[in-house]
């Protein structure tokens, strides 16, 4: 069977970009299945990329070709790869930070900068385009890739995993009784907040399901929130409207209001700014 190809970017589905790109894949390998990450990142957010690439990738059969596209820096002397992960995924994309997470939390083989002599959209008058890498070189590719038309190697010269550009990851601190972190990432569809604390150190910190514990969050060291919350494994263990900390589906520490919105309700989001505390 050939790989699917699974494609996220910050196109959104308001004009024909995504469309284009899935009709270059067919025009290379109409047997190719193509399915959808998503189409919402937000725009230029590289980081977002990097995490949500990380959130799902391994949820995916191996061998699966993942396309990656929020490149702010298309056309420029940014690298354009596929990388290998130690566990047998292809990740098409711009290295641009995109892929953080994948490397430090799952790790990669290798990375193949894309040979735009061999693996680009030809004959479809695009040849002085420079602002669509995602159709003509990123799409292109991953398609000669899943197809067996080029193996790894034909996607051009290998450089050093160690050049590969990355967002700097914050660790938190962990202490008996207190976890200090950030806010790293929102869910956006729910407006819950998820740290970068991972469950087996928040508990290692002494807190257990069903505690009440301080949450104090700040933006920029002012503090914007601060609450004794429940702590506990779904939010149904909650009161409806309530704020509760809870572990979500990558095993960290998150911060949600059951049946509601927990950034809308109190004007929080993330990012190093958002840095959140916990006690007993």
């Amino acid at each position: 069977m050939k790989p699917i190809l699974v494609f996220q970017t910050d196109f959104t589905y308001k004009e024909g970009a995504v469309s284009s790109m899935y009709g270059v894949v067919k025009c290379v390998d109409r047997q190719l299945e193509i399915m959808d990450g998503t189409h919402e990142l937000p725009q230029y957010d590289t980081w977002s990329a990097s995490y949500r690439l990380y959130q799902s990738l391994q949820f995916w059969p191996e061998g699966t070709v993942y396309v990656s596209v929020v490149d702010p820096g298309v056309g420029t002397s940014r690298r354009a790869c596929v990388a290998k992960t130690v566990d047998g995924y292809y990740i098409v994309s711009p290295d641009n930070g995109s892929l953080t997470h994948v490397k430090r939390m799952i790790g990669i083989e290798s990375v193949r900068e894309i040979d735009e002599s061999v693996n680009r959209l030809r004959g479809k008058g695009t040849e002085g385009v420079a602002i669509f890498h995602g159709r003509d070189l990123f799409g292109y590719t991953a398609a000669r890739l899943a197809s067996g038309i080029i193996d790894f190697e034909g996607v051009g010269p290998e450089y050093p995993v160690e050049e590969i550009v990355e967002h700097p990851i914050l660790e938190p601190t962990v202490t008996p009784g207190k976890v200090e972190g950030i806010f790293e990432i929102n869910d956006p569809n729910f407006g819950n907040l998820w740290t970068n604390i991972p469950l087996n150190e928040f508990k290692k910190a002494g807190f257990e399901y069903g505690d009440n514990v301080n949450l104090v969050v700040k933006h920029e060291g002012e503090t914007v929130f601060e609450k004794k919350v429940l702590f506990h494994q779904s939010f149904g263990y909650a009161q409806k409207g309530e704020p509760m900390i809870y572990n979500n589906e990558l095993m960290k520490v998150a911060v949600a209001v059951s049946q509601g919105d927990f950034c809308g309700e109190y004007s929080l989001s993330y990012g190093p700014e958002w840095t959140v505390e916990f006690t007993k």
